[in-house]
């Protein structure tokens, strides 16, 4: 779905919230998890990290300025001057704006930078690690990077194309066991699954974090989020220039459920859709002025309005953005 905000940052709380108190809901009055089939259970919340955190404060959000700059939870500004903000003179894509990535958790940051031009990792805590020698500056048009909401894996898709994963834990690089063209839906809410889609082959298909084949499902139907049963993806109908309504499918069976519509106040729509930890589905509705997460029923399309930011400025970066 392009460069977006991705919804792990509102599920694992590290978005800050932007204006008075009131913008925020009260907590919705929780509903069972919704799963196409009838075994599903619910993911379970994300438990493991990479290393242990001297600090317990959260990157808020980082800004481009002459140099990339953090902001933490509780106001204070860090400088990363190692980051670089543009493509360097020799560089075939010189000017270039360079990407800056956080971790959906707010602990962890990824950027190229400026003394050879690779791809590193920090939190506030610990020095840089190269993620993949592979990663150049000099191949941002060929290459693109999303990381797991705890920041324990980044992956890696290719012009080729070509999709693979390093594994920061144990610095390995991990590749599918089976060819793979698809390009990257997400993560479960957990983030133990991954979930791929192919057009030229008319597949979706879920992966351990080992890159190991987990479920594979001929359809022509494109999901946009994997539930935490791994069995489960949300759909988003398209109509008339918008998307109004959502469906579950069923990677077992690729049976789906009827499309329901998305009961959003007027003038709103869905801009993304995810699970949370407990099997719901979150929304993301975007205003030129803010963007608004709800929760929604698969059944009903009730939508429960949880949370409300300030549209981010575009020389800013949130938590979960994925780097494009």
């Amino acid at each position: 779905m392009g460069s977006r905000t991705t919804l792990a940052a509102l599920l694992l709380g590290a978005v800050p919230l932007i204006g008075p108190p009131s913008m925020t809901a009260p907590a919705p009055t929780a509903e069972p998890p919704v799963t196409a089939g009838t075994s599903a259970t619910a993911g379970s919340a994300v438990t493991h990290a990479t290393a242990t955190h001297v600090t317990a404060r959260k990157i808020a959000y980082a800004k481009r300025a002459r140099r990339w700059q953090l902001v933490l939870d509780d106001g204070e500004v860090r400088d990363v001057p190692e980051a670089l903000v543009k493509a360097p003179a020799d560089a075939a894509n010189a000017g270039d704006p360079v990407p800056f990535q956080l971790s959906g958790d707010g602990r962890h940051f990824f950027y190229y930078r400026r003394s050879d031009g690779r791809f590193v990792e920090r939190t506030l805590d610990s020095a840089e690690r190269v993620v993949d020698s592979s990663l150049t500056v000099g191949g941002l048009n060929e290459q693109w990077t999303t990381v797991s909401a705890d920041g324990a894996y980044v992956v890696i898709e290719t012009s080729g194309p070509g999709i693979w994963m390093v594994d920061l834990r144990t610095g390995k690089e991990l590749r599918p066991t089976d060819e793979a063209d698809g390009y990257l839906v997400g993560f479960s809410p957990d983030q133990q699954r991954l979930l791929l889609a192919s057009y030229a082959r008319d597949q979706v298909t879920v992966y351990d974090r080992r890159l190991r084949t987990w479920t594979r499902l001929k359809t022509r139907v494109t999901p946009h989020a994997l539930a935490g049963d791994y069995v489960t993806a949300v759909v988003l109908v398209y109509r008339k220039g918008r998307y109004r309504e959502l469906q579950l499918l069923d990677l077992r069976t690729g049976r789906t459920t009827a499309p329901v519509t998305v009961r959003l106040p007027h003038g709103r729509y869905v801009k993304d859709v995810d699970f949370d930890g407990a099997g719901h589905l979150i929304v993301r509705s975007d205003t030129p002025a803010e963007i608004t997460y709800y929760q929604v029923s698969a059944v009903t399309g009730e939508a429960k309005r949880l949370r409300t930011i300030g549209r981010p400025r575009k020389d800013r970066v949130l938590p979960g953005d994925n780097g494009r």
